[in-house]
């Protein structure tokens, strides 16, 4: 881990850095970079309805190509799968030995983008929303940033990326900036995202309210004891830690999760959720992003509208 006092500025002194769309991550990091004292273009397609956004913020905004082409740093921060096409544009107008950057690895490890070999390929990822790194940011804190290489072209990329972790304020964070590898980000964010946080708990989430529904419990109670403290959960185990979570609860509540735990996420689950990072290793996903974006999104489509039409989200609805 290394904190602020660990990471020297100057690699990214005097350097201009182009960001790569205006989104969540792409404003936030923008915004850090010049309130670091960092020269920042932002590259948006002519009509983006981010452009305007990014205008008002005071920042210069110029075509991907024209933004490109006057940066030492390109940092990609548009989806994920609309990146291949972005680098196919803008790898003419790169200078020699500038620095392509990331925050995610799965273009680079998974073989969608190859970089110019005369390219740094930096990664500098923070462990959260765009929103939350830049309100750290402001409060004088700091998010918690991977930062990784995959091509060194001058002898200077390591010293780049922790630069840049600086300019964003990891190094203000607890954890600071963690050392990785495109991989490791790669492959552990994909199994969070499908198999633990974002995918198996609100799963769990959906059946413990449909649980209790089918018994004959108000919708409600369900959800107000299913999802909404959740919340609860989250701010003790960030405060404390999950040991520090079972202290913190009362008698009753820890006996019962002794009990329940065990009995749901059992043996069975870890050896799917073994198969599900054996497939993750491999590109399949990252093939199978590429071809959900190239018709459109459907699976995402009819996933979202059917979590809007679940009895779920009646309950949550007839509680505000």
């Amino acid at each position: 881990m290394l904190n602020d006092a660990d990471l020297d500025p100057a690699p990214i002194k005097g350097r201009t850095v182009a960001i790569i769309g205006f989104g969540n991550q792409g404003r936030a990091q923008a915004l850090n970079l010049r309130d670091s004292g960092i020269a920042v273009r932002v590259g948006l397609r002519p009509g983006s309805a981010r452009a305007g956004d990014a205008a008002a913020e005071g920042l210069t905004v110029l075509t991907p190509v024209e933004a490109a082409g006057e940066a030492d740093i390109v940092v990609l921060l548009a989806p994920d799968e609309h990146l291949p096409a972005i680098y196919a544009e803008i790898a003419p107008a790169l200078k020699q030995g500038a620095a392509l950057g990331f925050a995610h690895g799965l273009c680079v490890h998974y073989g969608l983008i190859t970089p110019r070999p005369d390219l740094d390929v930096i990664m500098v990822a923070p462990k959260g929303p765009g929103a939350a790194l830049r309100r750290l940011y402001t409060e004088g804190r700091g998010m918690v940033a991977l930062a990784a290489v995959a091509q060194d072209a001058t002898g200077q990329a390591w010293a780049l990326a922790l630069a840049y972790a600086k300019a964003l304020g990891s190094g203000r964070a607890g954890a600071g900036v963690v050392r990785s590898t495109f991989e490791q980000e790669t492959v552990s964010d994909l199994f969070n995202e499908a198999a633990v946080v974002w995918g198996a708990v609100p799963a769990l989430l959906e059946a413990g309210f449909e649980t209790l529904v089918d018994a004959g419990i108000d919708p409600q109670l369900a959800y107000l004891e299913c999802v909404k403290e959740l919340k609860l959960l989250a701010d003790l185990v960030e405060a404390r830690g999950i040991a520090g979570m079972r202290e913190a609860i009362s008698n009753t509540a820890e006996f019962g999760a002794t009990l329940g735990g065990p009995r749901v996420v059992d043996g069975a689950v870890k050896t799917r959720m073994a198969a599900m990072l054996s497939e993750l290793r491999s590109d399949g996903f990252a093939r199978a992003l590429s071809e959900e974006a190239a018709t459109d999104y459907p699976r995402l489509r009819a996933e979202r509208r059917k979590a809007s039409a679940s009895a779920l989200e009646a309950a949550r609805k007839s509680l505000l």
